[in-house]
């Protein structure tokens, strides 16, 4: 192949690369998946390209995102670091943050040529960077708002830089090899470590012999490495204060490399050196059968190539990048994150692997189609020179044989690309029910509370709900947090409550009901809140509770021949009085700032029933009351209430439905 063909075919498979990922990105992952880190790196590249570092919200509480750590002035800022969120950044500065997937994976792809043929020769180089185009890790992971793709780009450019100054002596390739890899330790150090690690054996052996030439390449690229290394410290320094101190440190202390306990965010595991080896062990297994292009067909032609280049002996170059298939394993093992994303280990499916890989493996793709190229040659060689010794009718069965062989094998490779984009697309269907809300109103003026299955973060789960980072522009989100202190920084703004019913559960094939709810912000002396609730017939008796923080009373209702049982629940700033037809009156004291719960469980006389809730957030100061629309509940499942049962109006047909209003008498 002269090079200019080579050239126009790898300019070709990087951006049937970068079309096929952007494609994935759009159609696949609207809503982002079900890694919530997304939201943080998307949320950080709209920081950036505002020129901030950290977010100042007006109510902290209310508005910490998930895994941004507060500073203790009350501004926050992410663990991460900022160079992935820059590379999306870039892409939002040309229309679309997902151009920045796309050029990545594009790149990837090239670099990976590159490296190949590097090793070897252009064909294998070109072979290579398809086998990688193929593989279900690289199209998944390369279409989503993750660090670790982009991260492989620049610990891509580093070894393609690094070869060619190796073999060319070119001290230009040299610099470009340790900015690449100063880069990639500041967007992801244990990684570039890993990565980088057999190189760095390569390059101590080139000194052995003390030579000028390589101790100046060899310099260069340390030098510019360790640049990489200062500008991660000093942002560290003016994130943390401790240039020595990373900002997943301060969020997640025990999140690190090593053995013992380790804990992020409430959620802890003892890590032992043997749950290390069986969570890693099966981490490989589902890489290589799963994950690599043709699964493990695409592993065995690997271990086949890397068999025969031995065999004809391993050149320096060759063994470095084999190297990686080692390091990165290895490394792995020392730290807990592989083990997260497999779940539980004795139940296949519910972990992130399932949906997103083994994503922390990515840079094992490298030499994963670099030596399967080379296996796939070497297997197409003997075929050739079977053809040639047999006769033409043994021919004739030997080709039919390779057309069925090459027809399986590029089935199979469909189907093991088929199977995480189906699954993913599943999700993303059952989150397209939930965001219902959000596509069919505009909301630019608005204010919505959010609800919080995973605690109290914003972008965990939602992600495709974030805020602009300094509150002004579009829609705001915020938890239920100081609800008042939330209305009172925006009070120009319409406010909503999102709430949904059913549990959030979309990996598990569970879609949620959601509603988008208009809140009134009633104040005065004294606020009304009038409630009807339906009856539905058969039903035998309302037990109502009314509870505060300081106290709780209770009243019943005959629900015998009743459609609808009306409730009027008045608040001053002392105290909440519950009246209604049939009701014996019912008071609890008020605090100054309060959740009151008015529950009422409507019972059919068999012990069977279910209950309305509602939380209706108060605030007393000063003789004056101030009070929101409730957040409603029918509760047919007690495990589902208090977040995941909320009222969605909808037919009257089975008696169960709710009105309610605010007024300031």
């Amino acid at each position: 192949m002269t090079p200019r063909r080579h050239r126009l075919a790898v300019a070709g498979v990087a951006v049937t690369a970068a079309i096929v990922v952007y494609g994935l990105a759009t159609q696949v992952f609207p809503y982002h998946t079900t890694n919530h880190d997304e939201a943080v790196y998307l949320q950080q590249a709209a920081m950036l390209l505002e020129g901030r570092l950290f977010l100042d919200p007006p109510v902290t509480d209310a508005f910490r995102p998930w895994f941004f750590v507060e500073a203790g002035d009350g501004r926050l800022y992410p663990k991460y670091s900022p160079v992935p969120a820059a590379m999306f950044a870039v892409g939002k500065l040309l229309g679309s943050a997902r151009v920045a997937l796309a050029l990545a994976a594009g790149g990837v792809v090239a670099l990976t040529v590159r490296v190949g043929t590097e090793l070897f020769d252009r064909r294998r180089g070109l072979l290579a960077g398809v086998l990688l185009l193929g593989s279900p890790l690289f199209l998944v992971d390369a279409s989503v708002f993750l660090p670790y793709v982009p991260t492989t780009l620049w610990n891509l450019a580093f070894a393609a830089a690094y070869l060619h100054a190796d073999r060319t002596e070119s001290r230009a390739s040299a610099v470009a090899a340790g900015v690449a890899i100063g880069i990639a330790f500041f967007a992801r150090p244990y990684t570039a470590v890993l990565f980088a690690a057999p190189f760095i054996a390569h390059a101590l052996w080139t000194l052995r012999e003390l030579e000028r030439e390589p101790l100046v390449r060899q310099g260069l690229t340390a030098a510019l490495g360790i640049v990489g290394v200062a500008v991660a410290l000093g942002h560290n320094a003016v994130m943390t204060g401790d240039p020595l101190r990373f900002p997943y440190q301060v969020f997640a202390p025990m999140d690190g490399p090593g053995f013992g306990l380790r804990e992020i965010a409430g959620y802890s595991r003892e890590y032992t050196p043997m749950l290390a080896l069986r969570s890693n062990a099966e981490a490989l297994w589902v890489y290589a059968t799963r994950w690599v292009v043709g699964g493990a067909l695409g592993t065995l032609a690997a271990v086949l190539g890397f068999a025969a280049a031995t065999r004809r002996g391993l050149t320096p170059q060759q063994a470095t990048v084999a190297g990686i298939a080692v390091t990165v394993p290895v490394g792995n093992l020392f730290f807990w994150g592989t083990l997260n994303t497999l779940g539980e280990l004795d139940r296949a499916g519910d972990g992130l692997v399932h949906t997103l890989g083994t994503y922390y493996h990515v840079d094992l793709l490298v030499p994963t189609v670099v030596f399967g190229s080379v296996g796939l040659t070497v297997a197409w060689e003997r075929l050739r020179q079977t053809v040639r010794r047999r006769s033409w009718a043994s021919a004739r069965h030997v080709a039919a044989a390779l057309v069925l062989s090459g027809t399986l094998c590029t089935g199979l490779g469909v189907a093991m690309v088929a199977e995480p984009v189906s699954d993913n697309a599943a999700v993303t269907d059952r989150y397209e029910r939930a965001y219902e809300p959000f596509e069919e109103r505009a909301l630019d003026d608005a204010l919505v509370f959010l609800p919080t299955p995973y605690g109290d973060w914003l972008g965990h789960p939602f992600q495709a709900l974030r805020n602009d980072p300094g509150y002004d522009d579009g829609t705001v989100y915020a938890l239920g947090e100081r609800q008042f202190a939330v209305v009172d920084a925006f009070p120009d703004r319409e406010i909503y409550r999102y709430t949904y019913r059913g549990p959030w559960s979309p990996t598990t094939g569970e879609t949620v009901e959601p509603r988008l709810q208009r809140v009134d912000h009633a104040s005065g002396e004294t606020v009304r809140q009038e409630t009807t609730l339906g009856v539905p017939r058969f039903a035998e008796r309302v037990s109502i509770r009314l509870a505060s923080e300081n106290g709780s009373g209770y009243t019943t209702a005959d629900a015998a021949g009743r459609e609808s049982l009306s409730l009027q629940l008045t608040l001053d700033g002392e105290r909440a009085a519950l009246t209604g037809e049939g009701l014996d009156r019912t008071v609890v004291p008020l605090a100054d700032r309060e959740r009151l719960v008015l529950s009422a469980f409507v019972d059919y006389g068999t012990g069977a029933g279910f209950t309305y809730r509602f939380e209706l957030p108060v605030e007393a100061d000063d003789g004056r009351v101030r009070v929101l629309t409730p957040y409603a509940e029918v509760c047919r499942d007690g495990r589902l209430c208090g977040g995941e049962a909320a009222y969605v109006p909808g037919s009257h047909e089975d008696g169960v439905w709710i009105e309610t209003t605010l007024t300031t008498p």
